[in-house]
């Protein structure tokens, strides 16, 4: 697929909200406030287009117990993220969400900040992709911007991949045209490839709106830390909104601008 075409491609990016920062609060004091659920419901009726959740080994924010609590509650879209240790794939094909997202964070991670090395581990995530189509779900590996790695997960049979956007975050301040040069070339690649495009990773209120506009091929954003920390002053509802916004810029242009 040659350049020009891949720019004319029509799509409305969706966001999905991360909740674990939510769950990270409850299990700080025990109990169930706030209430995971409930909050995930309330993203849904605010206007999130999704759900995400990354359950880890540890549990110390989504616990596996949450995710099968969401099962069946969500009217909107449902993705999972995680490890593709043996655990975690006995709960996405237990659970069966919509998406499931392969990350290949260690267990004492602090957060994923790292794609797959698709060429050295393509033959085991290619099994691991083909029983999760299988089961009926649609399938998305994290990645950064390198072609190469790109290249090789679409030879897993992969849906989507799942762009790492920490270190665009990183550089946004200083120089955003340098910063999205890789991730806009790394998305052009992989339409060309055969395979759609998300992204997530410390986008916020500050960086998304550029980051869509440069790359509106975007699928979906996961966005959890920095929705979830700008819901402290704003409030759930209006958060989400905002986001949107950002995605939509036409929608409105009441945006807080930081």
């Amino acid at each position: 697929m040659n350049s020009e075409k891949t720019e004319n491609v029509s799509s409305v990016t969706k966001l999905s909200v991360n909740i674990n920062k939510v769950a990270t609060i409850r299990n700080a004091r025990g109990g169930n406030i706030p209430d995971v659920v409930q909050v995930a419901l309330d993203c849904g009726k605010f206007g999130a287009d999704g759900i995400t959740v990354h359950p880890r080994p540890d549990e110390r924010h989504i616990r596996y117990e949450d995710v099968r609590l969401l099962r069946g509650r969500l009217a909107v879209e449902f993705n999972i993220e995680g490890n593709p240790v043996s655990r975690f794939m006995r709960l996405v094909l237990e659970v069966k969400p919509h998406q499931v997202t392969l990350v290949p964070d260690e267990a004492g991670a602090l957060t994923s900040d790292a794609g797959w090395n698709t060429v050295t581990h393509c033959s085991f995530l290619s099994d691991i992709v083909k029983g999760l189509k299988q089961s009926g779900i649609r399938t998305s590996l994290f990645t950064g911007t390198d072609l190469r790695m790109i290249e090789n997960a679409a030879k897993t049979g992969t849906d989507r991949i799942e762009l790492y956007t920490g270190p665009y975050a990183r550089q946004y301040a200083q120089d955003r045209e340098a910063a999205i040069r890789p991730f806009r070339e790394a998305a052009l690649f992989a339409l060309s490839c055969g395979l759609e495009v998300n992204a997530g990773h410390d986008l916020s209120l500050a960086n998304l709106r550029y980051f869509i506009a440069q790359i509106p091929s975007i699928k979906e954003v996961s966005i959890g830390h920095a929705l979830i920390s700008d819901a402290l002053y704003y409030g759930l509802e209006k958060t989400i909104r905002y986001y949107k916004e950002q995605i939509e810029p036409a929608a409105g242009d009441d945006v807080p601008q930081p």
